[in-house]
């Protein structure tokens, strides 16, 4: 069943990019086509943060994260540089079918970010002139349908949802399985508030910055995936 962008029975399609190894589809994971026996499938949604601009795969949170979990999980990398809410979502509904997630773990743009239907689909970022038309409270229901829509995709599969933030944390409803405090730019430099001697106080004057020299760097990706796992290891099975 299709609908103009809109179909139930695959994941959209983007041209692979070529300096990453990646899918046919485009996406850093395997293949979906034959699918292992076995197992439970992840799906990770989110935008060039969770794809891993200027990163090693190996250095990517999610990786670091997979590589620490139960291995009867199987992980599927769908992060998608400069995705908005509106295109990871669709990005889940697509995998339905093909990839029958029963965890969903989301990685949260900056909420401003819209998808725009026109004669091609096309992600508002940053300071694009369609985006003066929005305002705070547009851009914080916009994201919350997006949240309304993962959670109701996830109950009719049955599936578990895990919230995080790529730059800034969004309230969220409190039954909701959510990392509050830490996102992927805020996670580092660590600096401990307590004063015993093992605090951590090391003064660091330079930034940590992905190779691309804009995104941020692996030692972010270390913190954040460690935060992320010891927050949520036993939820993850």
């Amino acid at each position: 069943m299709k609908h103009g962008y809109y179909a139930d029975d695959e994941v959209p399609r983007f041209d692979p990019v070529k300096k990453y190894k990646t899918n046919s589809l485009g996406y850093r994971c395997p293949e979906f086509r034959p699918l292992p026996n076995g197992g439970k499938n992840v799906v990770v949604l989110g935008c060039s943060h969770t794809f891993g601009e200027g990163l090693e795969e190996n250095e990517i949170w999610i990786s670091q994260v997979a590589k620490e979990s139960n291995k009867i999980l199987r992980w599927w990398n769908l992060g998608q540089p400069g995705a908005s809410a509106d295109l990871m979502i669709r990005i889940l509904y697509g995998t339905e079918k093909v990839l029958f997630p029963k965890i969903i773990i989301v990685c949260w743009p900056a909420h401003s970010r819209r998808e725009r239907l026109d004669l091609h689909p096309q992600n508002l970022t940053s300071n694009d002139s369609l985006l003066k038309t929005e305002n705070n409270n547009t851009d914080r229901n916009n994201f919350l349908k997006n949240v309304f829509l993962l959670e109701k995709f996830a109950e009719k599969n049955q599936a578990k949802t895990f919230h995080c933030f790529a730059e800034d944390v969004y309230k969220l409803d409190n039954n909701l399985q959510v990392l509050n405090g830490y996102t992927i730019k805020n996670c580092w430099p660590e600096w401990d508030r307590h004063h015993l001697p093992e605090a951590k106080r090391d003064i660091i004057t330079t930034p940590s910055l992905a190779r691309d020299g804009v995104h941020y760097g692996a030692e972010h990706h270390q913190v954040f995936a460690q935060k992320f796992y010891e927050r949520f290891k036993s939820k993850l099975r």
